[in-house]
């Protein structure tokens, strides 16, 4: 199985906008303001600054050129963060969110944050899991108290494990 990025191009954008409508489902359990309108759909992600704004990178998460997912990172030059990051269902516990994690932190060397929402207990604990196989245990983990509690792990690709 070969999990690549590609990056997304403007004129992908609505394929962009598809596969969000499954991560707002997804991740609706844990923000409750996410609701579809009344044609059945989530509210479009505002995306344009990912082909205006150079600190943003949206990329197409394929295994075997099929469409499995999309990573969306702001690299500012300080830090990089993980913005979005979705897979498909059907690709879960196949290594394919780990395999796409680790692509995206070689592609932007330097030091890393990645938040999770409070209660997303399975993306706490996929991240610190992939971080932790990624830097051999050396991140830092802290709680956003603005956040109501976020968990943010922050790591230095200058740790990773070759």
């Amino acid at each position: 199985m070969e999990v690549m990025l590609n990056r997304v191009l403007k004129s992908e954008d609505y394929v962009l906008q598809n596969l969000i409508q499954f991560y707002h489902y997804e991740f609706s359990q844990y923000v409750p303001v996410l609701r579809v309108n009344a044609d059945g759909l989530f509210k479009k992600m505002g995306i344009a600054n990912y082909w205006t704004n150079p600190e943003y990178h949206p990329f197409f998460i394929k295994v075997d050129g099929a469409l499995a997912g999309f990573v969306m990172i702001r690299s500012n030059g300080e830090f990089s963060n993980v913005e979005q990051f979705f897979t498909l269902k059907y690709y879960a516990g196949q290594g394919v969110g780990r395999a796409a994690a680790k692509q995206v932190f070689e592609l932007f060397p330097g030091k890393w944050r990645v938040l999770q929402v409070k209660n997303n207990y399975a993306a706490q604990a996929f991240w610190r899991k992939v971080i932790s196989e990624y830097t051999g245990d050396r991140y830092f983990e802290k709680y956003d108290a603005k956040d109501d509690r976020s968990s943010v792990q922050e790591f230095h690709t200058d740790n990773r494990m070759l």
